[in-house]
């Protein structure tokens, strides 16, 4: 069995300087018990007199009137106060460095079913302005290789520094216990580097996590295959989107900018996916979308067997084990 000592010593600091404060003072307060008695007439009196003292508060409800009783007063103040006054020095410091390490990406994230942004960019930051201003109360972990510190204060996310495709960073940001994570596109590289390093990401995510719903951005239409090989539920090509909207807006002929407009559509518009229900089997694609206008949703395409297809023909038949994808009002 371990000895007192020898479990003493390997307590963390600051549960050590409190055991050694609540044993000081316990002392102190039985030996001035029973030395005055009538002035202390139990031990917790005496502990109290003892804590008062130590940390020179000094109430004055209190006071040893023998000699003895002073003498054990100026011990108490020579070591409980330097004990007192260094444990409360040590804890300060202690909570500065912990602020100082969350801020640096150096303390492991221990809570549950938090949602892992990978990347520290603009869209990083909008997705976290999105679901701020919407009063989305989820925990997120952000892991970031580039970021040297980022104020935990200012964003509310638990920072990890490090590079996401290797265990003891994913360690840190608790992979395990994730339910979602997101892997963006590294702007500071070239597009098939950054599809790369998201596909290598997206392995060692799923390694450790196999039960994660992985979204992961992809550049180049040649590896999208790659990304769903690596594990990815969710595949989004950023480039196609955007190249959509600036031929629009190079080509367009009245003074409207699409670009603006959809942004703002898209911002009191939430995504939704349903499996497609079994009354709607068989319906064709414009039929199915009647359906779901009646309660104010908008279908505007079906996931089928991995591959999506946006506003596919309207006479297009719906099968079993599609998945629709809606837009549907936050408000």
């Amino acid at each position: 069995m371990q000895t007192f000592l020898q479990v003493y010593f390997r307590m963390h600091i600051f549960f050590r300087l409190l055991l050694s404060v609540l044993l000081l003072m316990m002392m102190f307060g039985t030996i001035i018990h029973f030395m005055e008695p009538d002035h202390f007439p139990t031990v917790f009196d005496g502990v109290w007199w003892a804590f008062v003292t130590g940390s020179t508060v000094g109430y004055g409800d209190y006071v040893p009137l023998s000699t003895g009783g002073r003498v054990v007063a100026i011990l108490l103040i020579l070591a409980g106060g330097g004990l007192v006054t260094f444990y409360m020095a040590t804890v300060s410091a202690g909570t500065l460095k912990h602020e100082r390490d969350l801020s640096n990406g150096l303390v492991k994230y221990k809570g549950r079913d938090h949602i892992i942004f990978v990347g520290w960019n603009e869209r990083t930051r909008q997705l976290l302005d999105m679901m701020l201003e919407r009063d989305l109360r989820e925990n997120v972990v952000l892991i970031d290789h580039t970021l040297k510190n980022l104020p935990y204060q200012k964003y509310q996310v638990h920072f990890i520094r490090g590079n996401a495709t290797e265990d003891k960073t994913l360690e840190k940001a608790n992979v395990k216990d994730a339910k979602f994570a997101v892997i963006t596109a590294d702007p500071s590289r070239n597009e098939l580097q950054a599809d790369q390093w998201n596909i290598l990401t997206a392995i060692a995510m799923k390694g450790n996590n196999p039960d994660i719903f992985l979204i992961t951005e992809i550049l180049t239409k040649e590896q999208i295959s790659n990304a769903r090989r690596a594990g990815a539920d969710s595949v989004i090509r950023s480039n196609d989107f955007m190249s959509t909207l600036f031929f629009h807006e190079i080509f367009r002929e009245a003074p409207v900018k699409p670009f603006d407009l959809l942004l703002q559509v898209l911002a009191n518009q939430q995504f939704n996916q349903f499996g497609l229900p079994e009354k709607l089997d068989g319906k064709t694609f414009l039929e199915c979308a009647d359906y779901y206008a009646v309660s104010e949703q908008l279908l505007i395409g079906i996931m089928r067997k991995g591959e999506l297809m946006v506003n596919p023909p309207f006479h297009t038949p719906l099968k079993t084990g599609d998945t629709l994808i809606v837009f549907s009002s936050l408000y």
